[in-house]
């Protein structure tokens, strides 16, 4: 199997959609294992999964406080996502302002 990149793993991890409600709670700020598990109908070690993906997909961190483990958000992770849908975004949007004006030319024209 080939090398999986980074960019690969954070499209892979926010396929999920129990790993995006978990990134957005997280966007309020730093929060326990203990605190996400709470939230849901599955064991702490399915959750436990769900943080691993989100981490190796760089979109995530966690970090030891005390005898907790805070999960917060990654925007380094975050961002490479961020830019690499902007790119075909700005085209596209270009390529749609040019039909557009294309067709309201034809629209134009065609009026007696």
């Amino acid at each position: 199997m080939p090398p999986v990149d980074q960019l690969s793993r954070a499209f892979s991890a926010l396929s999920d959609p129990t790993r995006r409600v978990i990134l957005t709670r997280l966007k309020h700020g730093p929060v326990t294992v203990s605190t996400l598990a709470a939230n849901y109908a599955m064991s702490r070690p399915a959750i436990s999964q769900h943080l691993n993906a989100l981490e190796r997909a760089g979109v995530i961190a966690r970090q030891h406080r005390a005898q907790w483990r805070e999960c917060t958000v990654d925007q380094t992770g975050l961002e490479s996502v961020s830019t690499w849908i902007e790119a075909p975004r700005a085209e596209w949007t270009e390529r749609f302002d040019l039909l557009e004006e294309q067709l309201s030319a034809k629209r134009g024209s065609a009026r007696p």
